[in-house]
């Protein structure tokens, strides 16, 4: 992983070269949260190392928090071919897969985007044109063996299901990070 001065070098010069994921936002606001919350840095740079540029994208009026989401033209790298969760990765019996995308996240200390957070980034940039991401999937979804994954084609942005026991080469998962 990069060191905290080169991460922080990075996402700054991120910050700066895309104001139009984050009109509005102060730089020295978001590098204030990031130096007091070191598990969060920490996510950070797990995002930025699996290649997913992270950057930040808004934030929660709520909360406060500000957003990172994963930024990489297509879906990271270091995050491909692998099952939706657990169990999908329990019932698989041959050519498992390394992981799953659950499991990493949650190693990571990030989630997977939900369908509204992966159609918002959508909006500030065209994401996924050749890979695909597994998205959050509603329980109801995922008790009947399926789960969700996004991408956009044709220029537009399309949510499809995949039994979550399923992997591709080309499909891993985009992370949020709250900070």
């Amino acid at each position: 992983m990069p060191s905290s001065a080169a991460l922080l070098s990075t996402l700054a010069a991120r910050f700066a070269a895309h104001p139009h994921r984050h009109p509005g936002l102060v730089w020295e606001d978001v590098l204030a949260r990031l130096h007091r919350d070191t598990a969060a840095l920490q996510a950070v740079a797990a995002m930025e190392a699996s290649g997913g540029e992270p950057d930040v994208i808004g934030r929660d009026e709520a909360t406060g928090e500000f957003l990172f989401v994963d930024c990489s033209p297509q879906s990271p790298t270091g995050r491909r071919s692998c099952c939706f969760d657990r169990a999908a990765l329990d019932a698989r019996k041959v050519n498992k897969p390394a992981h799953s995308a659950e499991e990493l996240a949650d190693a990571m200390g990030v989630t997977l985007l939900d369908e509204a957070m992966y159609r918002h980034l959508q909006t500030l940039g065209a994401f996924d044109t050749t890979t695909s991401s597994w998205i959050e999937t509603p329980a109801r979804i995922r008790a009947l063996g399926g789960a969700l994954f996004g991408d956009r084609r044709f220029d537009t942005v399309f949510v499809y299901h995949n039994g979550a026991e399923s992997y591709y080469a080309a499909r891993g998962f985009r992370a949020l990070r709250r900070v």
